[in-house]
Order: structure tokens, then sequence, then C-alpha cells
């Protein structure tokens, strides 16, 4: 039996740094831009975007090729990608904003960090979003600090009569800042205890909050938190699966992180 082929993602483009911002201590803003973004989908709020980052000293950056499953490099290897929210896109400008959350380690976060203007990237995109449902009255949003790019997006384009609960976890009182303001929205930081595992204040959070059955619900974050969130949504709050959106951002101990698209 053959191999399943996976679909192909849309092409990658070239792109530079065109600069850089701190949002937070814990949070970098990257906007890249260039040309070859012409054309680019913005996509549906909380969509994403694969992005090619150069290996260290590389003089040129070069695109992979899609071999029916996966990108890979003419000698075979994987580079470097990772999937991000594609925050805001400028199509007259051609300019694409990025929010990268920086930690100890990791590629993503030692790209964002040294990023300088005229560094080249790659992007790839957009992939799924989220399909706001335009008759729903109530929506919550939960996630960790991978999920306040998304998040903020799905807050500028929710309803503006709809209720929203909004429930984020921080693994440091750094991570938090203004989040776009919408009329019906309520927000609550949650704060990661000293010790405990990424996605255990987020998890307790959920179980918490009294979640209007007529809700929709959107959560993203730490895979094996969310997983967690997923059993105790359909199976102990019986939420109608079509009212729920859970997915794994990230993955404990995965120095990469998932390229899911």
């Amino acid at each position: 039996m053959s191999d399943r082929l996976r679909r192909e993602p849309p092409r990658f483009r070239r792109a530079e740094v065109r600069r850089t911002e701190a949002i937070t201590p814990r949070l970098a803003r990257v906007v890249i831009g260039g040309s070859d973004l012409d054309g680019l989908e913005p996509g549906l709020p909380a969509a994403s975007v694969r992005l090619l980052l150069p290996p260290p000293g590389a003089a040129e950056l070069v695109l992979p090729t899609w071999n029916g499953n996966e990108f890979l490099l003419a000698d075979g290897s994987r580079p470097t990608i990772r999937t991000l929210t594609p925050r805001r896109f400028d199509p007259d400008g051609l300019e694409l904003r990025l929010e990268v959350v920086l930690h100890d380690g990791g590629p993503l976060s030692e790209w964002a960090t040294a990023a300088t203007a005229g560094d080249q990237v790659a992007v790839s995109g957009t992939g799924r979003g989220y399909t706001i449902d335009p008759d729903a009255s109530a929506f919550v949003l939960a996630g960790d600090e991978s999920a306040i790019p998304a998040i903020s997006q799905l807050l500028e384009a929710l309803p503006g009569p709809a209720r929203i609960e909004v429930l984020i976890e921080v693994a440091h009182p750094d991570a938090r800042l203004d989040l776009p303001s919408h009329p019906g929205a309520s927000v609550r930081w949650v704060d990661l205890r000293s010790g405990a595992s990424p996605g255990d204040a987020l998890v307790d959070a959920v179980v918490g909050s009294a979640i209007d059955p007529s809700a929709r619900v959107w959560v993203a974050g730490e895979a094996a938190a969310v997983q967690r969130i997923r059993k105790h949504l359909f199976e102990e709050r019986g939420v109608a699966r079509g009212a729920a959106v859970v997915r794994g951002y990230w993955k404990r101990g995965r120095r990469a992180a998932p390229d899911d698209g």
C-alpha cells in the first residue's frame, strides 16, 4: 500500500525582514515584506502561515520542495519551518505582520530576537482559520501565550453584539498586554503556577468557566493541555463537536513546533 499523500500547501514566497518591535518582554513583532507577497491570501481569522527560517550563517535562502508529505531541501534534509498566525497583511504595502512568543531556546525565538532589516525569509500560506458563526451570541476564547495573536484577531472579527469570555494563561506577568477592544468581551489572565505543567492553569480556568450552552468555543495552546480541554468540553460538558474548535499549537518537550499548517 502506498503512503497517503497530503494536500500540497501553498508555495513559499520570498520575503525579507522590514522591521521588528518588542510588544512585551515575551512577545516580538516581526514585519516581513516583498514583491513576492503579491496575491497572498490573508485567510480567515486565526489562520496560519508557514515561516521558512534561514539556516544560521547561510548567505542565500534555499526554498524547499513538497515531496507529497512534507517540505524537503534538495539534499533530503528538513528545513526549519514554524507555523504562526499571520497577524495582519497589508496588500498595498505587501507587508505581513507576525508576532512571536519569546522563550529560552528554539530557532524561532532566536530568529525573532536577532532579526534585522534585510534578513531573508519565506512564507507559505495561508492555512486553515476559524469560520465565525454570525448567528452565535456567545463565544469563549481560551489559550496560552502562543494563542495571543490569534485571539487578538478573533476579537477584531467577532460580531459586536456577542458576549465573549477570554481566558489566557501566561507563564509570566510580563506577557500580559492590551488586547483589541470588543464591547462584549471580558478578559481573564491566569498565571501558570511555579512547577506546574504548561496548560494546567488554562485547563482549570476552562473547567471553572460557566460556558453558555449556546456558546461557540475556540481553544489553542500546548497540545496535551488542549487535549484535556477537548475531553472536558465534549465528554463532560456535552458541548457539541461542531460548536468547538480545539487546536494544539505546540508540544511540551518538543523543540520543533508542530508544522500542520
